[in-house]
């Protein structure tokens, strides 16, 4: 976080670089390697620089994950004689439909593509990542970890030029300490910006340069995770299961997924879409009763939970595809919101964005050019086998509008029926009109869920699980959680929902305290995992998450 400038302040240093790409995740990843891959290839001087504010690259990288390595063999056709951690090949599907008790499990010849799984590999995306880090460097890429870009810098033709780190050192009540350090300041001809789902400053540029003009209201999903190691005798390597109904109600979105990796592990989630209605629901609270299903329970039961996490996840898909390039800069991976929803699968989606926007920018570069728009970019995304798959899932979010039963017919039709006759593309398409905050109802329209206590055994409460999660932020810094105005908290968020935040979020970072005149609202910003949910279900839009001091968050050893 920037305290204000002041002539009392040194200036900050500037590097200067050719590209700059903020956050090094699967997308910012792929974009460096491909750009490094072409100016050798091509015998080109090319500065690329890497940011990641967490404390290594794939400290804040959680997701599933079964992963679709096409992508991937196109940025190293030789992936696996270069070691990367893609170890277990999926085996089987298991797709289960759950009441409170029972389970039917759909017959594989009636599952949709979107839900099969050959070919595909269960992984840590965390330690994807930290391989694709590897690769970057030893590509000469420079990957600055534990530096958090917290500012967009622009020219004076308002063109992005490049973007800030946050000072250090700054007490919490936003003075400068006896370590202060101004941040850098890091100069490029383009930036390209891979923050993830609803990145800080991506969010800003969506609004300066009006991207999401014309588009769906983007929509979201908290998805929450849990890795175990199982009994071996429990335990089936290679086994995908997916799962909807209980707990969640019929009109409600939201799915499970039990992943059974190498090693004895096992990826327990649970995706809550961030567009439900009743504030008294806690995603958190559903994932633990979900655990608790005879269908579920019999794969964790004689084991032990050894890492948590959450993140939300960009669902909105193709609809919602906010233009992707203005002058200097462009988006890439979830950052855009490139996530095919009904695969539950993104990271080759980042991979292969970030590759077109690296093929871009190459070429841009070689011309001469510099902070224009990558027109290109958008172009090759058009013509791609991305935006084939995509338009394939364009309505899978939606049907989910209307209700569990018709969704699940819609999904068969469009999923199954549909490329069965010909037809990858559903010949209708479905729009949203409403932004995920904008779906929450009063708390009076519905009734309090009265969540079970945990056992601590098969389930847990939100402190132990953020204490697995290994997120620590320095405690003398101002919190990186904001408010726009402190009233609204109390006055509207607790009068009229209940205070959902204490809710939705799956840290414990929220609560409300004290009585009467004297209740407010306590914020725990030492607890939070970076999911962003609070940015995105505030249904005031009073909370902003902006960039802590650099390094701080969850750190995620294998999520």
């Amino acid at each position: 976080m920037n305290i204000e400038a002041s002539s009392a302040l040194p200036p900050r240093e500037a590097m200067e670089f050719d590209v700059v790409i903020v956050g090094a995740g699967p997308a910012g990843l792929a974009t460096a390697i491909r750009l490094r891959q072409l100016a050798m290839e091509k015998g080109q001087d090319l500065s690329v620089c890497v940011l990641e504010k967490g404390s290594e690259p794939g400290a804040h990288i959680l997701s599933g994950a079964v992963m679709d390595p096409r992508a991937l063999s196109e940025l190293f056709p030789d992936w696996q004689a270069k070691g990367a951690p893609l170890k277990q090949a999926v085996t089987r599907d298991e797709f289960l439909f759950l009441d409170e008790t029972g389970a039917k499990a759909t017959p594989n010849w009636l599952l949709p593509e979107c839900f099969q799984n050959h070919g595909n590999y269960i992984v840590s995306l965390g330690e994807v990542t930290r391989w694709l880090a590897q690769q970057a460097e030893a590509l000469e890429v420079a990957i600055f970890p534990g530096f958090a870009a917290a500012e967009v810098l622009f020219d004076e033709n308002g063109a992005v030029m490049g973007v800030a780190t946050g000072d250090m050192g700054i007490h919490k009540d936003g003075t400068p300490g006896p370590n202060f350090e101004r941040g850098m300041e890091l100069h490029a001809r383009y930036t390209i910006f891979a923050e993830g789902s609803r990145g800080h400053l991506g969010r800003q540029l969506i609004s300066r340069f009006k991207l999401d003009e014309g588009k769906d209201p983007q929509s979201y999903g908290i998805g929450i995770k849990e890795l175990w190691q199982i009994d071996p005798a429990k335990h089936e390597p290679g086994l995908v299961v997916h799962a909807a109904g209980w707990p969640l109600d019929d009109d409600t979105y939201g799915g499970a997924f039990l992943y059974h990796a190498d090693g004895g592990k096992v990826s327990i989630g649970y995706v809550v879409g961030l567009d439900y209605k009743n504030p008294w629901l806690s995603p958190f609270e559903e994932f633990q009763r979900f655990k608790t299903h005879p269908a579920i329970r019999k794969h964790l039961e004689g084991g032990k939970r050894i890492a948590y996490g959450a993140r939300a996840i960009t669902a909105g898909g193709i609809l919602s595809l906010p233009k992707t390039v203005f002058p200097g800069g462009a988006l890439v991976g979830c950052e855009a919101g490139y996530l095919n929803v009904s695969r539950i699968k993104g990271s080759h989606a980042a991979i292969k964005t970030g590759m077109l926007a690296a093929e871009a920018a190459f070429d841009a570069l070689v011309a001469g050019r510099s902070r224009d728009e990558l027109s290109a970019y958008p172009e090759a995304f058009e013509n791609s086998w991305l935006k084939t798959e995509l338009l394939q899932s364009k309505n899978f979010k939606q049907w989910f509008k209307k209700g569990r039963t018709l969704a699940t017919l819609m999904t068969g039709i469009e999923q199954w029926l549909l490329p069965k006759l010909g037809l990858r593309n559903a010949p209708w398409t479905l729009h949203r009109a409403q932004a995920d905050h904008q779906c929450l109802e009063p708390a009076a329209k519905h009734s309090k869920i009265d969540y079970p206590k945990p056992d601590n055994v098969l389930t847990f409460d939100r402190l132990s699980s953020v204490f697995l999660s290994s997120t620590n932020h320095e405690e003398d810094q101002p919190s990186h959680l904001t408010l726009k105005d402190p009233a609204v908290p109390v006055r509207i968020n607790l009068a009229e929902y209940a205070g959902p935040e204490a809710r939705y979020c799956p840290a414990g970072v929220y609560e409300f305290v004290g009585e009467g005149a004297d209740t407010r609202l306590q914020i725990n910003a030492q607890n939070c995992v970076h999911c962003k949910t609070c940015d995105i279900k505030d249904p005031t839009q009073n909370i902003v998450w902006v960039t802590p001091q650099g390094g701080g968050g969850p750190n995620y050893p294998a999520m």
